[in-house]
């Protein structure tokens, strides 16, 4: 491992423990210095005002069973299931307690591996023969050990979560951009859709409502669409989806994939996007957003 990739660990590890060994009564003073780290802004959780402060409150006050149950990508499946079907899950190929107990031979050449418990803890595989078995375990390693809910401010959804890791079918989308359809709902409303593209080459997005029109605000992750992408097919019936996903929570984000032949996947469940550190464009942004996630007498 190069020098700079060690550094690196080191630091993730030190943050890991900063945060696990953080007593709960501490943990607002906490989140509130990681914040300012973040964003070099105040967080203010009492009240909470903002898209930001609100889903940092909910971090620390509002995770139920149920946010953890669906926060789990493995658990989630079986949820899934049950409110919309089975048609909209990407098919599993299997799932275990440690990379070591998986039989690569018996999976296809394309292929994605991910963790059940964490994000941003997958490996696509697009030739076996040529896969990278010994780099993958070190990362798989590396990703198992640790508790996600304290990796990068207290997200405490994720804290509990049986630990696994899982393989899913490749979606091929005839070789073409896989698009990812995000439904940011609030009280299990979608309010609006951003939509990720150009992941094989230079990513870039924008915000829709569902009408499919353009709204002035973004995030300040990816630059923004020259050209705008068209209407999808079956929009409305993503839309219908999400609401069903999200009913019964002040704000969550259900992320779903539309291939160039129709189909409809399921992506994940995300309470928590960025932990809860985005920076919205323009002005105000936040603000507005926040006043549209209810959390009622909590």
């Amino acid at each position: 491992m190069k020098k700079s990739g060690i550094i690196r660990n080191i630091i993730i590890l030190l943050s890991y423990y900063r945060e696990a060994l953080t007593p709960v009564s501490l943990r607002p003073k906490a989140l509130k210095r990681w914040f300012r780290k973040c964003n070099g802004r105040e967080l203010h959780l009492d009240p909470p005002v903002t898209w930001c402060d609100k889903i940092n409150w909910i971090k620390l006050y509002g995770v139920t069973p149920e946010m953890t149950l669906l926060s789990d990508k493995y658990m989630v499946r079986e949820w899934v299931k049950e409110k919309i079907g089975e048609e909209y899950l990407i098919p599993l190929l299997g799932v275990w307690d440690r990379f070591e107990e998986i039989d690569f031979d018996t999976l296809p050449d394309r292929f994605v591996l991910k963790t059940n418990h964490a994000c941003k803890t997958n490996l696509i595989v697009l030739d076996r023969s040529q896969f990278d078995r010994k780099s993958a375990a070190k990362d798989f390693r590396r990703w198992m050990m640790f508790d996600f809910s304290f990796r990068f401010g207290f997200q405490m959804q994720y804290q509990g979560i049986k630990r696994k890791i899982i393989a899913e079918e490749f979606l091929d989308n005839n070789g073409a951009d896989l698009y990812d359809y995000k439904f940011h709902c609030f009280n299990g409303k979608p309010v609006s859709c951003e939509y990720i593209g150009g992941r094989s080459g230079e990513t870039r997005l924008a915000f829709f409502d569902m009408d499919w029109k353009l709204l002035p605000y973004r995030t300040a992750t990816y630059p923004v669409y020259e050209e705008l992408p068209e209407k999808p097919l079956n929009y409305e019936k993503m839309a219908e989806l999400a609401a069903v996903l999200s009913e019964g929570f002040p704000y969550v984000r259900v992320d779903l994939y539309h291939l160039n032949d129709g189909q409809i996947k399921f992506g994940e469940m995300t309470f928590t996007p960025s932990s809860g550190q985005c920076t919205w464009v323009p002005e105000g942004t936040d603000e507005m957003l926040g006043k549209l996630i209810d959390l009622g007498k909590k």
